[in-house]
């Protein structure tokens, strides 16, 4: 469904567009995704709205080591886009797991400020960004996920998330249709 409104509190939510994932290949350019999450970010910033900056460090424990990076990861690789920031006033959360609620403070620090929305951008559409939305919707929040801000390294999940699961937890739309929501 297209994005109806913006509440006047709603924060954007920009997940995992940090040095070491914007390098692997994705279905869309990460240069765009990139690209139309800073301009999301500077819209928000603009308007005095917070701008939630996260990016992951390791991996959930567990049973599986089919996300896990091969080899030792670059120095730099958990370093956020200079493109995105992190400027004044923006919340960077670091986490370890797919989702940037569980094991962080993100809920608290949403809630501290009145957040009731959330618009949700990054990479992987699949993993990240639905967790993220899918844990946001459970916590409350109106969740609304900007489809060209996302993408995916495998199409078919990327659809399958924007297609199938994000109507369900929110609404969908184009960076410029936020914007223009935002007013």
């Amino acid at each position: 469904m297209s994005a109806t409104t913006l509440d006047p509190n709603t924060a954007l939510v920009v997940v995992d567009l940090q040095k070491g994932i914007v390098g692997r290949p994705t279905v869309h350019p990460a240069a765009d995704i990139v690209a139309n999450s800073a301009t999301l970010a500077d819209a928000f910033r603009a308007k005095g709205l917070p701008v939630v900056l996260v990016r992951v460090t390791g991996g959930a424990p567990g049973r599986t080591d089919a996300s896990a990076p091969a080899g030792r990861p670059a120095a730099d690789w958990a370093d956020l886009v200079p493109e995105l920031g992190p400027r004044e006033g923006d919340i960077v959360v670091t986490k370890e797991q797919w989702g940037a609620f569980h094991g962080t403070d993100l809920d608290l620090r949403l809630r501290r400020r009145g957040i009731t929305q959330i618009v949700v951008t990054g990479i992987a559409t699949s993993i990240g960004v639905e967790s993220t939305s899918r844990s946001a919707h459970e916590h409350g929040y109106h969740v609304t996920i900007a489809t060209d801000a996302v993408t995916d390294m495998d199409a078919d999940t990327h659809r399958n998330s924007v297609e199938k699961i994000f109507p369900r937890l929110g609404e969908t739309d184009t960076t410029a249709a936020i914007i223009k929501l935002l007013g």
